[in-house]
């Protein structure tokens, strides 16, 4: 693949994540979606840089803001619409809703809700590749309230001990649910939690996909190589509500609680445009081919808008299908 074609993948990577998050912030301020989405606008560069490092058969672990880290590792967008819509058809068969899919044929293991829960399934994942030594590299994605749960330490200690093929991706987007790092931390410095255990940690701009790349590409290598794990705090922000398009604080409208300064400093540091601006005044890239990709990822996403509205929804009879007894 040329250099160009290179940069203009990780662009269509990012666009394809923001136009089916917009459409499902349509969808849901509407009403028409029932199960709670919890949106990665404004997280496009993480989930794209990051998975752009990785080889098909590496496998990734995500949390309940996943579908841009599902998108990014090559996940069928008609199975996931589809899934948040419960239908059949859905990459979980309907059964999972917006927070737990997966696609095991692309290296999307899942994604579960529980906050820090994918941690201790991904580092057995990457116990599993170390025993059978083959050199897949496993990834968990999680956010930085994720970090003030015992199990985050744990999995990091033991993945260190046994030098495990993992990287640990925490998308500092500032905010465990609606209360801000400051406020829950003396220091905001996730990036250096892992050095008690011998882990090298980074600190990188998650709203740069080439920057995010680069320190990816680095902890895949290291990892690959039998040397270890890798923490990356990428540095980001949600720009849609904490779960849903809008935050509600008490079921009234707020216009979010976050500080509207906050708020219009990270809008400027929107990772697409971003990007864009690279592309066309660094990269020396056409704004029509920007364009031309927009409106390929626009009718992608209308396509499988309809493809989720036109299939079956599960038989009732299966929807025990996959629950056992305790």
């Amino acid at each position: 693949m040329s250099p160009q074609n290179h940069l203009l993948t990780l662009y269509r990577s990012m666009v394809r994540i923001r136009e089916f998050e917009e459409k499902l912030a349509e969808k849901v301020i509407a009403g028409e979606i029932k199960t709670p989405c919890h949106l990665y606008v404004g997280q496009e560069a993480t989930a794209a840089g990051v998975c752009a490092s990785l080889e098909k058969t590496d496998n990734i672990f995500g949390n309940h803001r996943s579908h841009g880290h599902y998108l990014a590792k090559g996940g069928s967008m008609n199975a996931l619409m589809a899934e948040i819509y419960g239908k059949e058809t859905g990459c979980s068969g309907g059964h999972g809703g917006s927070m737990h899919i997966i696609q095991t044929n692309v290296g999307i293991i899942g994604a579960q809700p529980l906050v820090a829960g994918s941690l201790p399934i991904a580092v057995g994942s990457a116990l599993a590749s170390h025993i059978r030594k083959d050199k897949k590299v496993s990834v968990v994605f999680f956010g930085d309230g994720a970090v003030e749960e015992g199990v985050f330490h744990e999995a990091m200690n033991f993945a260190a001990l046994r030098k495990l093929p993992i990287i640990f991706v925490c998308e500092n987007n500032l905010y465990s649910s609606h209360l801000h790092i400051d406020e829950r931390r003396q220091v905001n410095n996730i990036y250096k939690t892992g050095e008690v255990f011998g882990i090298p940690g980074v600190r990188v701009d998650g709203n740069d996909v080439l920057a995010v790349l680069k320190v990816a590409q680095q902890a895949v290598k290291r990892a690959r190589s039998g040397k270890g794990p890798t923490l990356i705090e990428a540095m980001t922000y949600r720009m849609r509500g904490h779960v849903g398009a809008i935050d509600y604080v008490k079921d009234v409208h707020t216009n979010d609680i976050r500080d509207v300064k906050e708020i219009s400093i990270w809008k400027k540091r929107d990772p697409i445009v971003l990007f864009e601006r690279i592309l066309t005044r660094k990269k020396g890239i056409d704004v029509e081919k920007l364009e031309t990709i927009k409106k390929s990822c626009l009718k992608e996403v209308e396509k499988s808008y309809e493809y989720a509205i036109k299939s079956p929804y599960p038989n009732e009879k299966d929807f025990s299908k996959f629950v056992y007894p305790s």
